[in-house]
């Protein structure tokens, strides 16, 4: 085929949209297509002047007269009623934002279509009854039978056509018919009848027309806010197709479903009964590839219709237009990466594609209901003769027959849930039901005669067998039993199924969980078989099946003559189906589907699971190069899959039950894959030489990695026993005692490329945990030399070691914290999320058990040096490795810390320097610019000498402080034994690069071995005599604790000479304060004005707000915990412990009045008194508040309500302010003060005795000093606080909103200075200020001192809380007019401020001398005055106005900066 020129795309982008055509507006279509049709087009145009063809199997472009469109897109409302929680973030606002888009998305296929056609029929004209009222229900979904009828109705009156000779080309955009309360097969009949009546109206009413028909339920999403598309499209086909909470299976055959019955529609042949009209189903909008994009357009969340934007939404149009062009059967999918080439009509086929001159005979009629034959049969005679089991019930799991199993179970997926094993042909659906009685692994329906199955084959050795699943349903149906495979689990899933299966055993009276013996199967990928030692099960064999060769599938798929439903197959394997035969993808996935394979056999034969008598692992390899099942013609065979084409049917699952037994019989070494299904498999039976179940041991089998025993050790100590009674003094810390291991650092940690083979470079990505020197845990001591499997020799129930390859989040990684590439400054960071670990893992008891923890850093931070000298210095590395230490002196008891020298880097460039060498010369720059490449005699080699020598004593200092031995259970040594390293050299005098990865930089297992070795004989050296040099070639033999020194060394059993610090507490950061003032008693006789109210006469407190008061985020980690409320260190309302660690408003008050009641403790609802504020509120939520905090403070016991003083605390407003440009209205500065207004009003008509702090909001615009990404914030800002996190800076809007900011601070303290609550003489409320200028807390090198914030950068951290609470404090102890009115977060224990005899009262505008008139006009502020804010600010607004002005009358008709168009968007709010 041809294709059109670019050119016209150019001209068509820098048009107008195309617009709603009815009689009226006819000559404006004509002007605004007009110019589309003066430009070039490369194909050649189709003659006029031949007459137009009589049936619309004939049918060229320059016949079409009319271009219609009926496009009726869905009713997102209809959903968001059924699925709020699901849509809540993505629904947008105003109400007609998506009809608006998805009408220009239809308006601008056609305006593409329209284009097209015009260049062969200049003549053509474009109706639409889209974006017409009266076509629109009250529930704004369009009807397409009334748009039918419209569209009839406007060219049967148009004079530019005529109706009844005229083509037309009618583009009906079918929608998603959104699920209600109804099944889902009544709600796609619903649909269908609906369409129905739509194409019977235009068959019946218009002459000679083309109806293509496109489902799109993409279009009631494109416009969504979103960064995904992709994801958000999903969801609402899910929506579309099935309910909320159904699978991914379900939501994929439930999608194809609705697309079958389309083209059954269309089968019944109806609209072909006449020879000038027909309907062409196109390719539906929901395989579209979804890159869309909004663009974020001032404060204004409204999506941006841009030029790119509308390519893209022409980009369907040219799509369709392609495919209008291409035989039925032959049509393409829509994609957007590009705008896709316009094709022109050839010679050949000059006409738009019809069913019938596609040449197509019929669709291919598939019956829904056709049964298997009931003489088929997939039994299986059993040749075995000796069936018996073993004279005594086995103990060992290598001497185990085939009758010695009592017990069956599986994990997996669908294939093991039986999913579609018993449909019938063509029944698609069917495949949602899970036949787990024929599952190959563990279904025993019927039995051997006429199923096979693992199962059956068992049963005829064992009938008592028990586990086996029957007949259908989910792992959840009784039936299932013991199959605890789950349709659509993934290798992450495994852990959990694993955990079930282990209860319903051990709760199953009919099992005894100790003695029988079982068999588990588990077909799935992955490493997670781990996760099922977690609880040790006894007597168990284990087939571990590995994943098949998957790209066979594509063969299937791909033969168009057998029916396969491939949008299904597409759906549930894209990146297996999508790619083109020989692209990079399909390479990239064989590789990985090796990797895969390889990844399961290095994690069995590391011999792991063969520490213990009565457990094994065995892989079976049958399916790893299976082939795809061929017919006798040599084509694919389909009777092996079921309806899907995916999954496997009875009769494969009967085969691959017989290859897994066969599996399971042939000893290792000797074991079968079996390479066509479609073979005879004869099942093999146990004999008097192997009557067992096959094992490593009983095959004689050596697993490959244990010949290499080069990286083995032995262990000659006798001595291995552990302490009598468990130390409490980290200085008789014995090896036997330590009972976790853990580890932080970089890529040498992580263990890039330790198991790489040479000159594979591509695979020093992965991360061989495993086998790190520190921290791994694989195989054992005598195949493996790593730390923990030393220490394993001392204490075989040692936890925390990594296993396997993989990154640190997978769960393989365990306590390996570890990241490549790190540097020292990322070292808090991982601490934090150690700690977090040891907390919340059920095997770790975090208070009692003995730690190991090893620290290794500092190579990237001396790669990088010389970059920038002041940011590596040593003083800033040894800094951030203190922060780390001082975070696990405060956090972690009961732990002896390795902190591992700075390794001398210089002797590697070596490696670099000589040519002679296979190293990657290349990659010296990548891997370490800063000393690599450096060759002799050069300034810059002395620089880094130096550099290492000060990284390695700034640690020494470090240690030597002895600020780490303050108490018995913890301490940190220093292991020098990195402080210089020999190069290992073979006899010639080369280096020996077999000691390093294929990158020659990281280490290979050779090296790991000789590390760990070193660092275990530096960890019994006394300080004082520890090594400080390494060769990577000595001959290291493992030393062993002596009778004299059996303990791990220390400063104190090594009688050390640096003096430590005398024992104390932790120096945890507990930011506690100070407070020493005069002895303050309580009044003599109860106050009753509260101008005379002293700290020590209150004796209720309470407080209303948003997060910032109920402190979520103070103590949080990361993401999993930042939504905890911990309400007890919260700065106005918190009292967890005392003053001396928490500093709080509470705990300075109970200083005055130990008696104080109505405080928050903890993190529980249950224990939160009178703090009645809620995350997320706005002011329009404060009323609330106030009457639920009367209604609790009335029902108290505790409290005497009308005769207690009581001190409120108020603070709200940040949410107003983080959301007021998306609603503007709703959190208007009228608004804010209204809701404030009312629920003062409330506390003062039904509070008695009360002070009421109304503490300012917060100046919001110096969060924006944040750099967030580089800070490593874990939210955005956007999402956190759109309107002030999401603008630029400088720009008017962002002036816009610190004006509103102010406007909120300003109307607030006039409303409460006006006078309006000093009628009363037991009441006050006290306009607080100290948030007024907020002062963004800075680090000496003067960015945001972090510290300060929770891990989100934006809402406190316990720092920030204590902060707080000293500002409130001191406020309330200075006089109105002259508060302080900013902060000053800098940490000092003693900034507190006391009442003094003058002035022992909490200050009031009357005590303050102040009346309500005079206090705006006072100086406000300490050192900031309030007449100069108010200069600053009026100045500020008349220049900023004046750019606000300029600036918007340039944008105005571009992009008005209003609410109304704003989309919502969900925040993370205060």
């Amino acid at each position: 085929m041809e294709k059109l020129a670019s050119s016209l795309w150019l001209a068509f982008f820098l048009g107008t949209a195309a617009h709603v055509l009815t009689p009226k507006n006819d000559m404006k279509e004509q002007m605004e297509t007009e110019p589309l049709r003066s430009f070039h087009f490369s194909c050649k145009m189709q003659s006029s002047s031949r007459s137009a063809s009589s049936s619309v199997h004939t049918l060229r472009p320059s016949d079409i007269k009319a271009v219609a469109a009926i496009g009726d897109l869905g009713n997102i409302e209809d959903s968001k009623a059924k699925h709020p929680d699901l849509l809540q973030s993505l629904t947008p606002s105003p109400s007609n934002l998506s009809y608006s888009t998805e009408r220009d998305l239809i308006q601008a296929n056609m305006k593409t279509i329209l284009a097209l056609v015009s260049r062969f029929s200049p003549s053509v004209r474009y109706y639409s009854s889209v974006g017409n009222s009266s076509a629109v229900s009250r529930s704004r979904t369009l009807d397409l039978l009334n748009q039918a009828k419209e569209i009839v109705k406007s060219m049967k009156e148009s004079q530019w056509m005529d109706y009844h000779n005229d083509w037309k080309l009618i583009t009906v955009f079918h929608p998603c018919p959104f699920q209600a309360s109804i099944s889902q097969a009544t709600s796609h009949l619903n649909s269908m009848k609906q369409l129905e009546g739509v194409l019977d109206f235009l068959y019946e009413e218009v002459p000679k027309a083309f109806v293509n028909l496109v489902d799109s339920p993409l279009l009631t999403f494109l416009h969504l806010p979103h960064s995904d598309q992709n994801y958000v499209r999903d969801i609402f086909l899910k929506l579309c197709i099935c309910s909320s909470d159904c699978s991914r299976l379900e939501d994929v055959v439930w999608r194809w479903s609705y697309q079958d019955a389309l083209e059954n529609l269309l089968t019944s042949r109806k609209y072909d009964l006449k020879d000038d009209f027909t309907v062409v189903l196109q390719t539906p909008l929901q395989e579209v590839n979804m890159p869309f994009a909004t663009t974020r357009q001032d404060n204004n969340y409204s999506t941006k219709k841009t030029p790119v934007l509308e390519k893209k939404f022409a980009a369907l149009g040219v799509g369709l237009w392609n495919n209008m062009l291409q035989p039925v059967g032959q049509k393409q999918l829509y994609y957007f990466t590009e705008m896709p080439k316009a094709w022109c009509p050839t010679q050949e086929n000059p006409y738009f594609f019809t069913f019938k001159n596609s040449n197509c005979s019929s669709f291919p009629v598939k019956s829904l209901t056709e049964p298997i034959s009931q003489q088929r049969s997939f039994g299986t005679n059993i040749p075995c003769i000796d069936r018996s089991p073993s004279n005594t019930v086995p103990v060992s799991v290598h001497n185990l027959r085939p009758a010695d199993i009592k017990v069956i179970g599986a994990l997996g997926d669908s294939l093991t849930a039986g999913n579609g094993a018993g449909s019938s042909p063509y029944n698609v659906i069917d495949v949602l039901t899970q036949y787990r009685g024929l599952s190959w692994s563990v279904g025993g329906n019927e039995n051997i005669s006429t199923v096979t199955t693992l199962t059956n084959i068992l049963r005829e050795f064992n009938p008592s067998l028990l586990g086996f699943s029957t007949g259908k349903g989910t792992e959840n149906t009784p039936n299932a039993y013991l199959n605890q495979a789950v349709a659509g689990a993934r290798a992450q899933d495994i852990p959990s199924q694993a955990k079930r299966l282990i209860d319903l055993m051990k709760t199953d009276s009919k099992i005894n969980f100790q003695e029988d013996w079982k068999l588990v199967t588990l077909f799935i990928g992955g490493n997670d078989l781990c996760g099922q030692c977690d609880d040790p099960v006894p007597r168990v064999f284990v087939n571990m099946v590995t994943i098949l060769h998957i790209t066979t599938l594509r063969k299937l798929y791909q033969e168009n003559s057998i029916t396969c439903p491939r949008l299904i197959m597409r759906s549930l394997c894209p990146c297996v189906l999508n790619p083109g035969d020989n692209s990079s993808e399909i390479e990239m996935l064989e590789f990985f589907n090796r990797r895969y394979q390889e990844g399961i056999h290095r994690l069995i034969e590391s011999g792991r699971y063969d520490t213990r008598e009565d457990f094994t692992v065995v892989v079976q390899p049958f399916l790893e190069e299976s082939r795809m099942p061929t017919t006798p013609e040599g084509l694919p065979d389909s009777s092996y899959f079921a309806p899907d084409c995916f999954h496997f049917h009875q009769k494969a699952h009967s085969q691959v039950a017989r290859a897994v037994w066969n599996n399971m019989l042939e000893p290792l070494g000797e074991k079968s894959k079996l390479q066509a299904l479609e073979t005879v498999i004869t099942l093999k039976c146990p004999n008097q030489v192997q009557p067992y179940l096959m094992t490593y041991r009983n095959s004689n089998y050596t697993y490959p990695n244990e010949t290499a025993s080069i990286y083995g050790s032995q262990m000659l100590c006798e001595g291995r026993v552990p302490s009598i009674n468990p130390p409490t003094s980290v200085h008789s810390l014995k090896p036997a005692d330590v009972q976790i291991i853990a580890a932080l650092g970089d890529s040498l940690t992580a263990g890039n490329g330790i198991g790489s083979k040479p000159n594979d470079l591509v695979d020093m990505t992965t991360q061989y945990r495993g086998l790190s020197w520190s921290i791994g845990g694989d195989a054992s001591l005598k195949s493996v030399t790593t730390l923990p499997n030393i220490l394993c020799e001392f204490n075989a129930n040692l936890t925390g070691y990594s296993t396997g390859t993989g990154s640190l989040s997978e769960p393989t990684a365990f306590l390996n914290q570890a990241l490549p590439s790190a540097q020292a400054e990322d070292l808090p960071d991982q601490v934090k999320h150690l700690v977090k670990l040891m907390k919340n893992d059920s095997r770790i008891n975090f208070d009692t058990d003995w730690k190991v923890i090893t620290v290794f850093i500092g190579v990237h931070d001396l790669c990088n040096y010389c970059k920038d000298i002041n940011h590596y210095s040593a003083v800033n590395f040894s800094s951030h490795v203190q922060e780390a230490l001082d975070l696990l002196h405060a956090e972690v008891p009961k732990a002896l810390v390795n902190l591992v020298e700075v390794m001398d880097l210089l002797p590697l460039r070596q490696l670099f320097l000589d040519s002679r060498l296979p190293c990657p010369t290349h990659l010296a720059e990548d891997h370490c610019s800063c000393v690599l490449p450096i060759r002799e005699g050069l300034s810059e080699l002395v620089m880094i000498k130096e550099a290492i020598q000060a990284y390695q004593s700034s640690l020494q200092k470090l240690v030597e402080s002895g600020r780490y031995d303050t108490q018995e259970d913890f301490t940190v040594v220093l292991q020098p034994f990195l402080r210089s390293i020999v190069l290992p050299r073979l006899q010639d005098g080369h280096p020996d690069i077999s000691f390093f990865a294929p990158d020659c930089f990281h280490l290979s297992q050779k090296s790991h071995s000789q590390l760990s070795g070193a660092l275990w004989n530096n960890m019994l050296q006394p300080l004082g005599e520890k090594s400080v040099s390494f060769s990577f070639m000595d001959n290291i033999t493992l030393s062993c604790p002596t009778l004299h020194q059996p303990f791990l060394g220390t400063y104190k059993n090594s009688n050390d000479t640096h003096s430590p610090l005398e024992p104390s507490k932790k120096p945890s950061q507990n930011w506690g304060s100070d407070l020493s003032c005069p002895g303050q008693t309580a009044s003599k006789k109860s106050p009753t004005s509260v101008h005379m109210l002293q700290p020590s006469d209150i004796q209720v407190i309470a407080a209303l707000g948003d997060s910032l008061t109920t402190a979520v985020g103070a103590k949080a980690t990361g993401l999993n915990d930042l939504k905890t409320a911990w309400r007890g260190l919260s700065w106005s309302i918190g009292s967890d412990e005392t003053l001396e660690t928490r500093t709080t408003l509470p705990n300075i008050l109970k200083k005055f009045n130990p008696n104080l009641s109505g405080f928050s403790t903890g993190t529980q609802k249950e224990t939160a008194g009178f703090n009645v504020a809620e995350g997320g509120a706005t002011a329009q939520n404060l009323p609330a508040q106030a009457r639920e905090l009367i209604k609790q403070m009335k029902s108290s016991p505790d409290i005497n309500y009308k005769e207690d003083w009581k001190l409120v605390t108020i603070l709200i407003g940040a949410n107003d302010l983080c959301q007021c440009c998306l609603d503007k209205e709703t959190f208007s500065v009228e608004k804010y003060a209204k809701h404030l207004q009312d629920t003062l009003d409330i506390l003062y008509k039904e509070l008695p005795r009360a002070f009421v702090n109304m503490v300012e909001v917060m100046e919001l615009a110096g969060l924006r000093q944040i750099e967030r990404e580089a800070s490593g914030c874990v939210l955005s800002g956007e999402s956190l606080c759109p309107c002030f996190l999401n603008t630029q800076e400088n720009f008017p809007e962002q002036q816009e909103m610190e004006r509103i900011n102010r406007d909120f601070q300003d109307r607030n303290a006039m409303m409460i200075n006006s006078g309006r609550y000093t009628k009363r003489e037991d009441f006050a409320v006290v306009v607080q200020p100290f948030f007024r200028n907020t002062i963004m807390p800075l680090h000496n090198d003067g960015k945001p001192d972090l510290s300060f914030f929770a891990v989100d950068c934006f809402h406190f951290s316990e720092r920030g809380h204590a902060e707080m609470a000293v500002a409130l404090w001191n406020n309330m102890l200075e006089p109105v007019g002259h508060k302080q009115s900013y902060n000053n977060f800098t940490y000092e224990s003693s900034k507190l401020k006391c009442p003094t005899s003058e002035h022992p009262f909490l200050f009031t505008s009357k005590n303050s001398g102040m009346q309500s008139s005079e206090i705006n006009e006072e100086n406000n502020g300490d050192t900031v005055p309030y007449w100069a804010v108010i200069v600053a600010a009026t100045a500020g607004i008349l220049a900023g106005s004046l750019i606000v002005w300029v600036l918007m009358a340039q944008k105005g008709s571009k992009r008005p900066w209003t609410g109304d168009t704003a989309t919502e968007e969900k925040v993370t709010a205060f």
